[in-house]
């Protein structure tokens, strides 16, 4: 059995971990995955660039809007896809050779699971290799759910790991799900030309992830463009490959030549025998971690979706921040806040948040007011033809303290970022709106004016 003063599991954020600070340790590398995990190969990577290219499709399509006459002649999938993964395939391909160039870190390449304290087997191409480290991090990620009703069809589905590489764009696809990666796919495959139909459990589009207000917006929106199956659930998979019959609670049936299962994702905790270490896990299989990051085992950490209560690659980087420097500096660990994490979804239009939503804060029992602002009530707003965007904002009613922060529109991803550094830093609503200058004529100016419109008792 070799021995090693650190082992990481999972070549994702894991790798991300270890910098030249670790130079004077002996690290092992454990990945049965491309390096670069699921962000850089199957995620928010890959989605982004395409849903950037799905956005320059739907801009040519609306040029009328701006009296531009443009014509689509097409899109070129396969030129599409190669441009993007043959940029992060070659990253992937890279990141490994560059560990593995590194004197101090031994690469394993197979799949990891404990039998002891610290101690782990590793399945790899040559056999079983037993390695163990004073120190373990455990970055495994996780992988998507596939309801029973699909899995035990036995005919053909893709999930978000597999639908951006397929061959061809498909003709009929139907969505299985209404969350944020359903969104994002959806939105992509629509604008290269196919039919898309989502099927979703709930009322709502994002219900469970969004502002109510929000929630309902985007739904509304995109009726127009998807066939929306919401309030029913997927009951049978029949046909044949490329000839999907889909049965639907309600009776209906749906033909697709693809199903996307875009039902969630659930961490790989599972697949580790977490047990042997004597590392504990919540009843959903995420990690139990401190606010150190630490587990209930002595010498382990985790960070990322393995652990995470907010599974994001943002947040995932901040958890590797953590936990290298807590293990660099025992005696002097930092601690991980979830209380002001943003998120962003890249559809059609584009939404962001930070902290609560109005259905959140009721619940909670809060005193507070909310104000909404429209783009088509900032000139910016105005030179973009933008007549559904809007920032909605939350604040406490008597400190002015920002509470929460939601915007649907154009930039929504950016535009977001000045509420997030306000719910950091604590500042009030009022300070964040007159403190700064915002730049006239810019979009910014729908958060400013958001927060102006709030009517708190702030001194």
């Amino acid at each position: 059995m070799r021995r090693h003063d650190l082992i990481i599991v999972g070549a994702g954020t894991g790798n991300a971990l270890v910098d030249e600070r670790f130079a004077h340790l002996d690290v092992a590398l454990v990945s049965e995955g491309p390096f670069g995990g699921t962000c850089l190969n199957a995620g928010c990577i890959p989605s982004k660039m395409l849903a950037a290219t799905a956005d320059t499709v739907d801009t040519v399509r609306d040029a009328a809007r701006f009296d531009v006459s443009a014509h689509l002649h097409g899109v070129d999938w396969r030129a599409v896809r190669e441009r993007v993964f043959g940029r992060l395939d070659e990253a992937a391909r890279e990141g490994e050779a560059g560990r593995r160039k590194t004197e101090h870190i031994t690469v394993y390449r197979g799949a990891a699971r404990f039998t002891g304290p610290r101690r782990l087997a590793v399945e790899t191409a040559d056999g079983t290799e037993e390695i163990e480290a004073d120190r373990v991090v455990i970055a495994a990620g996780g992988r998507p759910v596939v309801p029973p009703v699909v899995e035990e069809a036995g005919l053909p589905y893709e999930t978000s790991d597999t639908i951006m590489r397929v061959d061809e764009v498909p003709d009929r696809l139907v969505v299985l799900g209404g969350g944020y990666i359903a969104a994002e796919l959806a939105h992509v495959f629509h604008s290269f030309g196919s039919r898309v139909v989502v099927v979703e459990q709930s009322d709502l589009l994002l219900g469970q992830q969004q502002d109510e207000q929000i929630s309902r917006t985007f739904t509304d929106t995109v009726r127009a463009r998807w066939d929306l199956r919401l309030g029913r659930e997927l009951t049978a998979v029949r046909g044949e490959p490329g000839a999907l019959l889909l049965t639907l609670d309600d009776g209906a049936q749906l033909e697709a030549d693809t199903l996307l299962v875009a039902t969630g994702r659930r961490p790989n905790s599972d697949r580790l025998d977490l047990g042997a270490a004597g590392v504990d896990t919540e009843d959903d299989g995420r990690i139990i971690v401190d606010e150190r990051m630490r587990t209930s085992a002595e010498g382990v950490w985790a960070l990322g979706d393995i652990c995470s209560p907010v599974p994001l690659k943002h947040v995932a980087n901040r958890e590797a921040e953590i936990v290298a420097h807590n293990l660099l500096h025992p005696g002097a660990e930092r601690t991980m806040r979830y209380d002001a994490v943003p998120s962003a979804v890249f559809t059609h239009p584009q939404i962001a948040q930070v902290g609560l939503t109005e259905q959140e804060a009721r619940e909670k029992g809060l005193d507070h007011v909310v104000a909404v602002h429209d783009y088509a009530d900032v000139a910016y707003g105005w030179a973009l033809e933008e007549t559904r965007g809007f920032c909605k904002v939350l604040a406490d009613r008597r400190t002015g303290r920002l509470l929460g922060g939601h915007i649907l529109g154009p930039q929504a991803a950016t535009l977001v970022q000045p509420l997030v550094i306000a719910l950091t830093t604590g500042m009030t609503a009022r300070q964040l709106a007159e403190q700064p200058l915002w730049i006239h004529p810019a979009l910014t100016e729908v958060v400013e004016n958001a927060l102006r419109d709030l009517d708190t008792e702030e001194a």
